[in-house]
């Protein structure tokens, strides 16, 4: 499986960005998938999640602004980013588990493969 991210850039408050995954060798019929960031200094952390039912999570940070979603026929992951803050800025990870080990959770230690990531940067 490799994923290969896209879409981040430098952006002012307000603002917005939509990232993509591209998912290659992910041949499953669900998917178990999820955004990460990590900013300097800082742990990684779950940002927004796909499950292998449809379901979808999000941290509270980021709830009501970003909404993840699927285009299942081009195996793209996508995260639309709006009204973009100062603290959202960090280099964003796409990351994937086989469906069947899908632990409903945006933890690092549930999912087995990483992409290489894409900056965010919000400027105030």
């Amino acid at each position: 499986v490799q994923l290969t991210e896209s879409g981040g850039n430098s952006v002012q408050t307000g603002g917005s960005l939509r990232l993509s995954c591209a998912a290659t060798g992910y041949d499953y019929v669900s998917h178990c998938m999820a955004w990460f960031r990590q900013a300097p200094g800082k742990e990684r952390e779950g940002v927004a999640g796909l499950d292998s039912d449809g379901s979808t999570t999000y941290i509270d940070s980021v709830k009501g602004r970003f909404t993840i979603s699927l285009d299942n026929a081009k195996n793209i992951l996508y995260l639309q980013m709006n009204d973009l803050e100062p603290e959202d800025t960090a280099m964003y990870y796409c990351a994937a588990e086989n469906p069947l080990f899908c632990s409903g959770h945006i933890l690092p230690r549930d999912f087995k493969y990483w992409g290489q990531g894409t900056q965010v940067t919000v400027s105030s």
